[in-house]
């Protein structure tokens, strides 16, 4: 943040404040960034009661990328009746627009009550078992970017950045998730074979362009965090095809159906309001 730009917490309060008087909701309780092949979860979850263009609320930016709708709403949640904020506008780090843009979105939630945050993305596989098409968990991450939202001596414990009872509550609704390492790259590009190979012996198991920073402005607000990955493709040199951006929103489209539901079922199991039985046709 530099002399002449608005205070980044003071902005997230104010889109706040926008998102309470348009929607009519004084606080929400959860919210989710939904990532390439994730959107149609927000249909699932309950009755949307607020949408709008994220332009229309302080601070949001357009998307620039295929496959992210860039609208916000607001949801009640089939069964417990929480509200859930759906941020279908995520701004990337490679887009040139700041740390504090790409994490808006989280501080926004946070601002407005929020106190979980489900965090999805689509993302490379390292593990050549995980076909695309395939949700895993994120149990925890590298921050491979150079980049940080935190300012100053603001030492933030990210020993449990990814809350483990969120982990075992998507468990329950499918026993059959794995669970791997999320390595955020700057991007644009995608990461050569050599990074792949770097990237897993670091320890990573995904590879991909979002999520991490914004994991990190939830744990400095106090959220708990569930992170799911959708593998859309193997990740340079574990296939030997050529990367492309149209392979990941195919391989979004494919899995939308299957992994929305699980998404839907998982949120409202989280806000206390589903008991169902566990998905009978597994994830992957």
């Amino acid at each position: 943040m530099t002399d002449s730009a608005p205070d980044p917490y003071l902005l997230a309060r104010d889109a706040a404040a926008a998102i309470a008087e348009a929607s009519g909701t004084a606080s929400h309780d959860l919210a989710l960034v939904l990532g390439s092949g994730w959107a149609g979860a927000a249909d699932l979850l309950g009755e949307t009661v607020w949408q709008a263009d994220a332009t229309t609320i302080p601070g949001f930016r357009p998307p620039s990328v295929a496959g992210h709708v860039g609208t916000l709403r607001s949801v009640r949640v089939e069964g417990s009746g929480a509200r859930a904020l759906v941020l279908g506008a995520r701004t990337h780090f490679y887009e040139g627009a700041g740390v504090d843009a790409v994490v808006h979105g989280v501080r926004t939630a946070a601002a407005a009550g929020a106190r979980t945050l489900v965090l999805t993305n689509g993302c490379g596989g390292i593990d050549p078992s995980w076909a695309p098409g395939t949700p895993v968990l994120i149990s925890d991450q590298i921050n491979f970017t150079g980049a940080t939202p935190l300012v100053g001596a603001n030492f933030v414990d990210l020993t449990d950045l990814y809350t483990p009872a969120l982990r075992d509550i998507a468990r329950e609704i499918d026993p059959g998730l794995d669970e791997g390492v999320y390595m955020q790259f700057q991007g644009p590009t995608y990461e050569t074979p050599a990074e792949v190979r770097m990237a897993r012996t670091m320890g990573a198991t995904l590879v991909g362009m979002s999520t991490a920073l914004e994991a990190i402005a939830a744990r400095e607000a106090g959220l708990d965090v569930l992170g799911i990955s959708l593998v859309t493709n193997l990740a340079a040199g574990i296939s030997a095809q050529a990367l492309s951006h149209q392979e990941v929103l195919e391989a979004g489209r494919d899995a939308g159906p299957r992994i929305s539901d699980l998404l839907a079922r998982t949120v409202r199991r989280i806000t206390g309001g589903d008991a169902a039985a566990p998905l009978t046709e597994p994830t992957r």
